[in-house]
């Protein structure tokens, strides 16, 4: 029996069981007696304890987590440090690790992937903004809650950012399969590594498999370096092809150039829900871009570097981190290897490496000359004097000149207003792709930002005073004429946009001119169902104005599906009327649903929706033990899509109709076609049995039943019967 078991700390948090080993610590499930609630301890191995190496690491997980206080980041309640043990506390975690779910899903539907990320990313946001970085995002250190919520955990490797130098153990530090190039070479580290371990683990999510795969860690962290992963579309074309460049983009090599904040990265997936068809631009179609990257390398294991020195001796001992499965998995990852594999491990790995090393020399020296790297691949100073032109359109200017200032003399040309953010370069006089030496001066135009005006104030202006006033400021104008019985003809009474608001120059600004007060009262058509195009041709005889609203819709394109102004209704002639357009699209939305549990309901067990033996929902593992109400948010397209909700029971794989149902996703409701849930519930054997009465004995057959005794008959039964 393990010895802490049983063990009260602090004389407050009484241990109970072990829950999960890693290479510097054990954790254990324990009980705080003083409000009862259970906790997860964090306990240092003794025989790292005196280790100066091993204690800082592991004082500064807590350092890190304590600083942090985040609905998505694991809850750190205290600490105990003293000669004999040292401790962290943390919030106990009933749930698997996304690295489990993952293995059991083998690939995800892009609406999880984007929900886990995004919960992932505000939890990295918040450390990032405290001057922490994890650096050691994988799906081992991401804990999943049955509702799908996302808990980041293990910042035992985590580094303040602004803490300078680095040690030996810092530049190898991380999980190869997740790692940044940048902490592969040994490089100072920052948020953007954190990000590149996001964009790996998105692309390992909707894919099935990781970008750099081999038998070989340090094979691993070259490709890293130097190859560029597969598309995720070529392996799983379902991927939406925004997705796919916000993982490309999110994967750069160079960090300057991948995402630079975790809020960039979730804007970037807030717009993609907004606008499924958005192109953000980060993946170029042209042969020209390709050279801004490495080519793969067929070995890695052959790979020739240029700095020799960055990759000698246990800088080159890429940690694989492929700890012990536990229950809860609160993952350590510090160690792969015990004690014993460690000393095998080197005993066959130092002659092998020695010789290795001999050959990498020789061929280093032979094609050290052959190796020419473009100038914007991020690597160290080129070899050559000619490199391709990169597009700086876009890019920050100090970026830039930070960036490439060793390759090229990027100059100022002009400041000038534009559509972009200030400090934007808009222009640059040699176009990407062209060729370039070393040194050439690049000219390039900056923008001061998007110049505006304020309209000026021309309420009861006469219309042509008015008019000049608008185009003095660079606006221009656009006259309509409507009555009004409160401002004297021919006079201004408002403008869109509204006086003092800010334009761009160049904007039209309309002009409402009073008519007078003779207003003509107009009874208002039912134009719904007809198309928008009759319907301006009658209001424009009025003198109506007409606005439109565009919304999906199973009806023909242009079909009206609403009106602002009611069938029947009489109105002045200078009214305004909007109407609400079908775009031709299929509707796309959400239909809330809750499936009740039966009160006798036991196990675990996932509910799903199809439509046409299409998936359109899964729900995570729900637990009948502690939940009855399950709500659903299915969304979909259609108005009237037959929907039929699964119930599986994870525990015998059994599977069952649970209800069938017409779902509206252009107004969010549905109606039962039938429901069988407690049927279901018994055909997945997912009921709970209760014991069988023993059986009755059964009679003894020698035993004879007595004759229940009757009374003798009257004598005037006896006469009766006589007379019958």
């Amino acid at each position: 029996m393990d010895k802490n078991i049983g063990k009260k700390l602090d004389g407050r948090y009484e241990i109970t069981e072990l829950i999960g080993e890693g290479g510097m610590a054990d954790v254990y499930k324990a009980v705080d007696v003083v409000d009862g609630k259970e906790v997860a301890v964090k306990i240092l191995k003794k025989e790292f304890a005196e280790s100066e190496e091993f204690l800082r690491r592991f004082r500064n997980e807590s350092k890190a987590i304590a600083v942090l206080s985040h609905p998505n980041i694991v809850k750190i309640y205290d600490v105990g440090f003293s000669e004999k043990i040292q401790f962290i506390v943390m919030e106990y975690i009933d749930g698997i690790t996304l690295k489990e779910y993952m293995e059991s899903e083998r690939v995800l539907n892009w609406k999880d992937s984007v929900h886990f990320v995004t919960q992932i990313l505000r939890a990295l946001q918040h450390a990032h903004e405290r001057g922490i970085v994890h650096r050691d995002i994988k799906p081992q250190n991401i804990m999943m809650f049955t509702d799908g919520t996302i808990k980041v955990m293990d910042f035992g490797i985590a580094k303040f950012a602004r803490e300078e130098g680095r040690t030996a153990t810092d530049q190898a530090i991380g999980t190869v399969h997740y790692i940044s190039p940048e902490q592969a070479r040994g490089d100072v580290t920052d948020a953007k590594s954190d990000l590149y371990s996001v964009g790996v683990m998105l692309y390992e999510m909707l894919t099935g498999q990781k970008p750099f795969d081999t038998d070989n860690p340090v094979s691993i962290a070259v490709m890293h370096m130097q190859n560029i992963a597969e598309l995720p579309r070529h392996i799983n074309p379902d991927i939406p092809e925004p997705i796919e460049e916000i993982i490309v983009h999110a994967m750069e090599k160079n960090p300057n150039d991948r995402y630079q904040t975790a809020n960039e990265m979730i804007r970037d997936i807030d717009r993609f829900k907004a606008d499924p068809y958005v192109n953000f631009g980060y993946i170029k179609k042209s042969p020209e871009e390709s050279t801004r990257y490495f080519s793969a390398v067929q070995n890695p294991d052959s790979a020739v570097y240029e700095d020799e020195e960055e990759y000698e001796g246990d800088n080159y001992l890429y940690d694989d981190q492929q700890d012990v499965v536990y229950s809860n998995e609160y993952d350590e990852d510090y160690s792969d290897f015990s004690e014993e594999e460690t000393e095998k491990s080197r005993s066959l790995f130092v002659p092998v490496l020695s010789a290795v090393t001999v050959v990498v020399i020789m061929v280093a020296v032979l094609l050290i000359t052959m190796v020419v790297k473009d100038m914007f691949n991020g690597g160290s100073e080129p070899k050559t004097t000619q490199f391709v032109m990169r597009n700086l359109v876009g890019m920050d200017y100090n970026q830039a000149v930070e960036s490439y200032s060793k390759y090229i003399d990027i100059q100022v040309e002009a400041q000038e207003w534009s559509e972009l953010e200030r400090d934007k370069i808009f222009e640059q006089s040699i176009p990407e792709g062209e060729a370039v030496k070393k040194g050439e001066i690049v000219k390039v135009k900056v923008s001061l930002g998007q110049k505006t005006v304020k309209v000026p104030n021309v309420i009861n202006y006469h219309y042509i005073t008015a008019g000049e006033a608008l185009r003095a400021e660079g606006l221009e104008v656009e006259y309509k004429y409507q009555a009004n019985k409160d401002v004297d003809e021919e006079l201004v009474f408002d403008t869109e946009p509204a006086a003092l608001e800010e334009a761009a120059p160049g904007t039209t600004v309309l002009v409402y001119v009073s008519k007078g007060s003779d207003v003509e009262e107009i009874e208002m058509e039912d134009f719904v169902g007809k198309n928008i195009d009759d319907a301006k041709v009658q209001c424009g005889i009025w003198g109506i104005s007409v606005k439109t609203e565009k919304k999906a819709s199973s009806k023909e394109k242009g079909t009206i599906l609403k009106q602002s102004i009611e069938a029947g209704e009489k109105v002045p002639s200078d009214s305004t009327i909007t109407f609400t357009v079908s775009t031709g699209e299929e509707p796309e939305g959400d239909v809330d649903i809750t499936v009740y549990f039966p009160d006798d309901a036991t196990g675990r067990f996932r509910l799903s929706a199809y439509h046409n033996n299409t998936p359109i929902y899964e729900s995570f593992t729900l637990s009948a033990d502690y939940t009855k109400e399950n709500p659903m948010k299915i969304t979909y397209k259609g108005t009237d899509v037959h929907v039929t909700i699964v119930l599986t029971n994870l525990s015998n794989g059994l599977t069952a109709v649970l209800g069938e149902y017409n779902m509206n996703f252009e107004d969010g409701t549905f109606s039962t076609v039938r429901e069988s849930i407690y049927e279901a519930f018994g055909t997945v054997d997912g009921l709970y049995v209760a014991p069988t009465e023993p059986p009755a004995p059964e009679p003894d057959p020698d035993s004879q039943p007595q004759t229940p005794e009757t009374d003798a008959p009257t004598e005037a039964e006896d006469e009766n019967s006589d007379e019958e």
